[in-house]
């Protein structure tokens, strides 16, 4: 045979040869599939508690809902020194999530109560340091013993209300990196400047951080209270929370030791404020009481509602009912627009953390009034009266808001109240309001203060004016002031003010009032009532603000966004009163109406 022709038969066996293989290729592809995919990395979740019944619940509820596979993550949890039920609720969660979670390590030490040389539970003596720097160290060799990839530390006042805050973090690949959490001010678990002798140091970049106004991932000195700890990079070998390190000789204090350990072992700490990772307790002043820390986690916890993820209790974990007084008055109100049930759950739920008791007043819905109704109730507008800002006359939503309190007073009249507290349903609560309240009232009564109303929220127009009450702290006698978001009402208040028959000459009820205590800018509204004495006051600070302001995103009023009292075609919105804006009202007031002023 030719070579040629072997060649030709050749061929066809070669093309069916490589047929064949890649047959057999697919099939044993069909058999053995992929490699299944990676697991996450194990994480070490560091649970150190003391005296943290107040927020373990909410705590160890974040912790449930972490998205992030729990047998791939060791809880090493350790209570100690505790004069609160803290070992139980840690016991009753811990009892129930061991099975959900790889391993779970429980290092409870309640007695003794103290520490060696503490003057109360807001101390922190050196004996209280030193342990802690232990536990800390505790909690790091049981990660590095069980091989764990990192380690989590997040004190129990620190709520993670992002469930993807561990993927986030993880997703970083630093060393060491915190997530920026927030709090009712300035406060937060990192620092921009360091001081030669360890302290903090004020620096421009804190606050543009800390607002959010400049945005990423940040390497700075200190991080604390809750961070993550890679245990994968070569230079972990050398951190270490205790004992300090031998060049060390700043002070004597966990969150500085452990920064001047990442120095000295050249790791870069890093803040990252990239999402909302959650919240964090500003910490009580030495020597106060753990009430107070209980006090500024419920004004957290509120806070939490209105600008950012809430928070929420473990469901694992026994609650207590709360309960609930009148603080020493005779009814407490909360006034609210039936279809308005958003803003009534979560006032009824700010006032139940507070342990305040609340009557729920079914606001008279102006929208739902059309011009007839409004005469059939004896409702006339006061003679030439006009918005400032815009020269629209009352709206239908300030007719339903005026009726709302107007029925108030008059309940409180005819049922010979001595003092009632009367809310709005779109309020927020300044840190301590209840105390605050309680504290107010008694030396009010102490020095026999004559009064009628007292505003805890208003919007001041002339704050520099207002002179101060003598022997009440933190109380002035109130100037023209807008909104009614809260305020405290006698018997004798009531009464003056039905008595002035308002119906029959209605303004908005934020103008009646100061027309009623003699501080209205604009002569010819005040000369349609003549007794014009009613004793009005203020806290300054105020103890509510509004929960947004016109012009925020989630910002609604049905007092502002309405129709004309007296013609059901003409509507009108908050750009037509700019009295809701955030800021002082003079600025925003027209030039005929500031020259009143």
């Amino acid at each position: 045979m030719k070579p040629a022709a072997a060649t030709i038969m050749i061929l066809p066996l070669l093309v069916l040869a490589a047929l064949l293989f890649r047959a057999e290729c697919y099939f044993s592809e069909e058999k053995y599939p992929e490699e299944s995919k990676m697991q996450p990395p194990t994480v070490v979740i560091a649970l150190l508690a003391r005296n943290a019944a107040h927020s373990l619940p909410y705590y160890l509820g974040a912790l449930e809902r972490l998205n992030y596979p729990k047998e791939r993550i060791s809880v090493w949890a350790a209570t100690d020194h505790n004069s609160d039920n803290t070992t139980a609720i840690l016991k009753e969660w811990l009892t129930v999530m061991q099975k959900y979670y790889h391993y779970v390590e429980w290092r409870p030490m309640d007695k003794p109560t103290s520490y060696a040389g503490e003057l109360g539970p807001k101390h922190w003596p050196n004996s209280r340091y030193e342990y802690v720097m232990k536990l800390k160290q505790a909690a790091l060799n049981f990660a590095r013993k069980r091989w764990a990839d990192y380690i989590l530390y997040a004190d129990t006042d620190n709520i993670l209300t992002n469930p993807d805050t561990l993927n986030l973090l993880i997703a970083e690949n630093k060393s060491v990196v915190a997530p920026m959490l927030d709090s009712q001010g300035a406060y937060s678990n990192f620092w921009c400047g360091i001081t030669p002798q360890g302290y903090y140091r004020r620096t421009a970049e804190y606050f543009p951080t800390r607002y959010r106004h400049r945005v990423g991932c940040f390497p700075v000195p200190m991080v604390h209270s809750t961070l993550l700890l890679d245990l994968r990079k070569e230079g972990m070998k050398k951190l270490a929370f205790y004992p300090p390190h031998e060049d060390y000789s700043w002070p004597y204090d966990d969150i500085i030791v452990f920064a001047f350990s990442c120095r000295a072992a050249a790791i870069q700490m890093y803040v990252c404020n990239k999402e909302r990772y959650g919240y964090l307790n500003v910490p009580a002043k030495p020597h106060f009481s753990l009430e107070d820390d209980r006090l500024n986690f419920v004004h957290v916890h509120l806070e939490s509602m209105i600008d950012g993820p809430p928070m929420y209790p473990s469901r694992f974990v026994h609650m207590f009912p709360k309960q609930r007084d009148l603080m020493g008055f005779d009814e407490i109100y909360l006034i609210n627009l039936r279809r308005r049930t958003d803003r009534r759950d979560r006032m009824l739920f700010s006032l139940n953390e507070l342990e305040i008791d609340v009557k729920v007043v079914d606001a008279v819905d102006g929208n739902a009034l059309n011009s007839s109704d409004i005469k059939i109730l004896g409702v006339d507008l006061l003679p030439g009266y006009y918005d400032p800002f815009s020269g629209r006359t009352l709206t239908k939503g300030e007719v339903g808001c005026f009726l709302s309190h107007y029925h108030i007073w008059k309940e409180i009249v005819d049922t010979q109240m001595d003092k009632a507290l009367i809310f709005e349903d779109d309020v927020r609560f300044e840190a301590n309001f209840k105390r605050r309240v309680l504290m107010l009232m008694e030396e009010v009564e102490l020095v026999e203060l004559d009064w009628d109303i007292i505003y805890l929220g208003r919007k001041q127009v002339n704050p520099g004016k207002e002179a101060a009450v003598e022997n009440v702290q933190n109380l002035v006698v109130a100037d023209y002031s807008y909104w009614t978001l809260s305020y405290i009402i006698s018997q004798q208040g009531a009464q003056k003010l039905l008595n002035a028959e308002p119906l029959s000459k209605m303004l908005p009820v934020d103008e009646f009032l100061p027309i009623m205590y003699n501080k209205h800018p604009n002569e010819d509204y005040m000369s349609h009532f003549l007794n014009r004495n009613l004793q009005a006051f203020s806290t300054r600070p105020l103890l509510v603000q509004p929960c947004h302001y016109a012009g925020d995103a989630q910002w609604v009023s049905d007092t502002e966004t309405s129709t004309l009292w007296d013609n059901d075609s003409v509507r009108t919105d908050w750009r037509g009163s700019h009295k809701m804006l955030k800021g002082s009202a003079p600025e925003f007031l027209s030039a005929a109406y500031r020259d009143e002023l």
